[in-house]
């Protein structure tokens, strides 16, 4: 037996929503969605609205209403527990569960900002999350998944040379990545398409999706110890209804 996971930024629940967003839930049939930025207060969900059929719903809101913010929906069926949530992660964007065999994590890590005026408070992020994550993986293997916000690799985006600097193509993002890679984590997309250029997000600006002119961004990280059972690692990138696309897994359950 296998979960496919997937994992989506959608730039806003309620807009996805309007763009087909069940339609997607109905084709695909996921096990597991991990959502990022869902825009939307805690009190606000439960005041409405989503129903999404035969899905369990967990939600971590920021504390600042409608910005970031994460979710994950489980087929039901599917025995799950939700950890506690993190005191310093006060925009909501780590939520996390044990799904039995292994913790999944999903992630909406900071963007640094066109003016790199974020890069400290990512930089300070992204070191207590490594932590946090090492103490989950005492206990199990872990699965990291999300928007990292960074592209690792030349190849991870169209245009390196003119983006070397800007923020999600610095030195620094791309030193955090290779530092949370040698912890102990693979990037199974690459691991398992070592040559294959794909993107996961593109602007909005100048027709760039159209024209592919896009970064990989999302991620699915696993625990080195169990990649072995990941099956397959892939990019939804015909799937349209936001600025990222969804990415996915097969792993061996």
């Amino acid at each position: 037996m296998s979960f496919n996971i997937l994992s989506w930024n959608v730039n806003g629940i309620r807009a996805v929503v309007r763009k087909g967003f069940v339609d997607f839930l109905q084709e695909q049939k996921p096990d597991i969605l991990c959502i990022q930025e869902i825009k939307i207060a805690e009190k606000t969900r439960l005041e409405t609205e989503f129903d999404f059929v035969n899905y369990q719903e967990f939600w971590n809101s920021a504390d600042r209403p409608g910005y970031s913010g994460t979710a994950i929906l489980v087929r039901d069926g599917l025995k799950v527990k939700m950890l506690d949530k993190l005191a310093w992660d006060t925009e909501g964007r780590i939520i996390a569960l044990d799904i039995g065999k292994y913790y999944l994590v999903n992630i909406y890590f900071p963007n640094a900002n066109n003016e790199l005026s974020r890069m400290g408070f990512k930089m300070e992020f992204n070191d207590k999350l490594l932590k946090y994550l090492k103490k989950l993986e005492t206990k199990k293997p872990v699965i990291v998944t999300g928007d990292y916000n960074v592209a690792h690799n030349e190849m991870d985006l169209a245009r390196p040379m003119q983006n070397v600097g800007r923020a999600g193509f610095t030195t620094e993002e791309r030193a955090w990545l290779n530092k949370f890679l040698d912890a102990g984590f693979k990037d199974t997309f690459r691991e398992l398409n070592p040559d294959k250029t794909q993107y996961s997000w593109w602007s909005y600006r100048a027709f760039a999706r159209v024209n592919n002119i896009g970064w990989r961004i999302d991620y699915f990280c696993v625990s080195d110890k169990i990649l072995a059972k990941v099956d397959k690692a892939f990019i939804l990138d015909h799937i349209e209804g936001s600025d990222h696309c969804p990415v996915g897994i097969e792993i061996e359950n």
